[in-house]
């Protein structure tokens, strides 16, 4: 750590003499956090008064949901259909057709989902070294190789999080040397196992700064930290099922999230302002959660309505990219490259489906052909 009499300027929250003794106005942040508990209750209650099948397409959405926007947020895109297909199998649920596996999505799924379902275990250094070798199962992180299941060594320098083109990049952050890492790892996993001294929500919060303003790894910090903050947030609800999707909710507000991320971290250890978004930014998670309840619930009827039709891999796989939120109509074209199969055996994939009532063509024609599920 930088001492005071260092002629390097204190520039970042680390550096500060009192680190790492976090301080925040509970009395600002007692409104924001009454209203994410009262959002939470209400979404439990909703849940409660579905069945368990529903329940667990809720969760499979919401963790699918978890997994390809954590993922996003560092420009990394999955492929929805196996991260939907990794949950599936490793939660038990059935979506007929399931995607080939692909180690990658299995490495994030891994993580997010052991996070998550295995909570109330301590975290320990070496389950996060185990994330993080689930996150980069070659090594690499694209073309560069990365110390995996270890903390960072700095041999190539400082940690810095920068943008920009090279030779005029930005410095947005840089991480305490990695020679203090031990103990401030340390230090951290021991609070964050501790019982709360406060709102757990709050404390939520403050793992994910806290654990992603030490950037203990060469690569994956964003991720790791997100799920560290799940898991938080899995201990204050005392469940493992999962209804709504943070990462999903920072990825819309991915600007606002880098910005407070930076401000805090090159500020005080008053961290009110970041607790202020966190807590704003959960509300809306939680809140925008009623829209897939009322999905789940739509599909639910959707194949209840249809159980006694007889339907191939393909149609299932199909109907349920379109309920699970597909973009675009639906089309010949489109249901090949799902299905992953000619447009000969598309159509007539199609047009058995149009010959039992399952889908209806809409106006139009020609190659614009598209077909709409009647619900």
């Amino acid at each position: 750590m930088w001492s005071d009499n260092a002629p390097r300027r204190r520039t970042y929250v680390w550096q500060r003499p009192d680190w790492p003794q976090w301080r925040f106005d509970a009395l600002a942040l007692a409104a924001p956090l009454a209203e994410v508990h009262r959002a939470q209750g209400h979404l439990a209650g909703r849940m409660a008064g579905v069945g368990l099948a529903q329940r667990d397409q809720a969760t499979l959405r919401a963790l699918t949901q978890e997994v390809v926007t954590t993922s996003a947020i560092e420009g990394e895109s999955l492929d929805l259909d196996a991260v939907r297909s990794s949950i599936a199998r490793r939660l038990g649920v059935d979506i007929g057709a399931l995607a080939p596996s692909d180690r990658h999505v299995d490495g994030v799924v891994d993580m997010v989902l052991d996070a998550t379902q295995r909570f109330a275990a301590p975290l320990t250094a070496e389950r996060l070294f185990g994330w993080h070798a689930a996150l980069f199962p070659t090594g690499y992180s694209g073309r560069l190789r990365i110390r995996t299941g270890a903390w960072r060594d700095d041999a190539a320098g400082p940690m810095q999080v920068v943008s920009g083109p090279v030779g005029r990049e930005k410095v947005h952050y840089e991480a305490p040397p990695a020679t203090a890492l031990d103990t401030e790892t340390a230090a951290f996993l021991q609070w964050f196992d501790a019982p709360p001294a406060g709102d757990p929500i709050v404390h939520a919060g403050l793992a994910h700064l806290w654990l992603v303003t030490l950037h203990p790894f060469d690569d994956g910090n964003g991720r790791i930290s997100r799920a560290v903050g799940d898991m938080a947030l899995a201990r204050a609800e005392g469940s493992a099922q999962r209804f709504y999707s943070l990462s999903a909710q920072i990825q819309r507000e991915r600007k606002r999230y880098y910005e407070q991320l930076e401000a805090t971290q090159r500020g005080p250890l008053d961290v009110t302002p970041w607790l202020a978004w966190f807590l704003g930014c959960l509300l809306r998670a939680v809140q925008s959660a009623d829209g897939l309840v009322a999905d789940v619930l739509a599909k639910a009827q959707f194949w209840q309505r249809w159980a006694d039709v007889p339907m191939n891999a393909r149609q299932l796989l199909v109907l349920n990219r379109v309920l699970d939120g597909m973009e675009g109509k639906l089309s010949n074209a489109r249901w090949a490259a799902v299905a992953k199969c000619s447009s000969d055996t598309a159509l007539r994939d199609i047009n058995g489906l149009l010959a039992r009532g399952v889908l209806v063509q809409l106006e139009g024609g020609g190659r614009n052909t598209a077909y709409a599920l009647v619900t």
